[in-house]
């Protein structure tokens, strides 16, 4: 068991490329502020920007995660999400990409099956 407990954390290819590529952008734009260099800072700015349209689009081609918890077997940060083509439920980053997948992920109702779990041992 780790120091969060037994959790899906969401560690996904997607997640860590956005992050990786947010933390250069970001690391660029602080360098060139204190050189006082604006074009550098405007470059940082828009790495950091190429980091989000990189996490969604690799969200959509299968390798970010569906919103809520996971099954056990999928927590692996290499695994892929094998019905990212069809479109997560509740997810904007699905719905922004057009109509087809705004359908597919179109939100039904929600049950208390589908929400976590209450850990009463706490």
């Amino acid at each position: 068991m780790s120091a969060h407990g037994h959790v899906d954390l969401g560690h996904t290819v997607a997640g860590w490329t956005g992050t990786a590529i947010a933390l250069a952008g970001s690391t660029a734009a602080g360098a060139a502020l204190c050189a006082s260099w604006t074009p550098g800072v405007w470059i940082g700015l828009g790495v950091v920007v190429a980091a989000g349209i990189t996490t969604w689009l690799l969200h959509l081609a299968g390798w970010g995660k569906p919103s809520g918890p996971r099954p056990e077997s999928q927590w692996d940060w290499r695994v892929r999400d094998t019905v990212a083509h069809s479109g997560h439920a509740d997810c904007l980053g699905c719905r922004l990409t057009g109509p087809r997948r705004g359908v597919a992920a179109a939100p039904g109702p929600r049950s208390a099956a589908s929400l976590p779990a209450a850990d009463s041992s706490a």
